[in-house]
This record gives C-alpha cells, sequence and structure tokens, in this order.
C-alpha cells in the first residue's frame, strides 16, 4: 500500500504563508518522483511543483515566481510546499502525487483546502 496524506491547508490573508505536509507510507520512493497539484473550484487540475525523492531535483511551474518552494525530509518521509506571499488566486485544493521517475503519476492524496481571501 502506498498512501500520501496532506496536510497544513486552511484559510488565510493576502500576503500570508503557509506550509504544506505530503506524508508518505507503504513504499521506498527512491526512485519516485513526489509533486505537488492544485484545482481551483470550476478548473481542471494544474501541475505546481515536483522534486525527485533520490537526489532532490526540482521544477516549478512558471506562475510560481519565486513565491512557492518544495522540499523533502527522507527520514520523515514527508516532501513540503512552502508557500509565501498567497494571493486570491492561490485558492484551491492542493493535492500530493507520487509516481515512478519517468512514469504518469500513480499515487494521490486526498488534498488540503486552501483559502486565500480578505
Amino acid at each position: 500500500q502506498v498512501q500520501l496524506v496532506e496536510s497544513g491547508g486552511g484559510l488565510v490573508q493576502p500576503g500570508d504563508s503557509l506550509r504544506l505536509s505530503c506524508v508518505a507510507s507503504g513504499h521506498t520512493f527512491g526512485d519516485y518522483v513526489l509533486g505537488w497539484f492544485r484545482q481551483a473550484p470550476g478548473k481542471e487540475r494544474e501541475p505546481v511543483a515536483r522534486i525527485r525523492w533520490s537526489d532532490g531535483r526540482i521544477y516549478y511551474e512558471p506562475f510560481v515566481k519565486g513565491r512557492f518552494t518544495i522540499s523533502k525530509d527522507k527520514a520523515k518521509n514527508t516532501v513540503y510546499l512552502q508557500m509565501n506571499n498567497l494571493k486570491p488566486e492561490d485558492t484551491a485544493v492542493y493535492l500530493c502525487a507520487a509516481g515512478l521517475y519517468g512514469s504518469s503519476y500513480k499515487f494521490w492524496g486526498q488534498g488540503t483546502q486552501v483559502a486565500v481571501s480578505s
């Protein structure tokens, strides 16, 4: 069993920060890529960032513009998404996903809600 559990979402004001966590279990992830996605109300799911478990290689989608940082803690089997200077358009359910390097994402968490409003 591979399980991904997200946490850390909440309701914040524009300009605030949040750190999302994704705890992975059920497998060793040496050959995996862990990614963060988001789905806003009425919109399609879109990728945010990804990190390769083995060496920490990172890719960000251009819209992040330096506001978000993805990181990992191998000892805790956890991937983080640090989100700074949050904007209303960041409002979405944020999901963690995992897949073997070079393949499609196969495993998904249930998501954590992020709401940004004044």
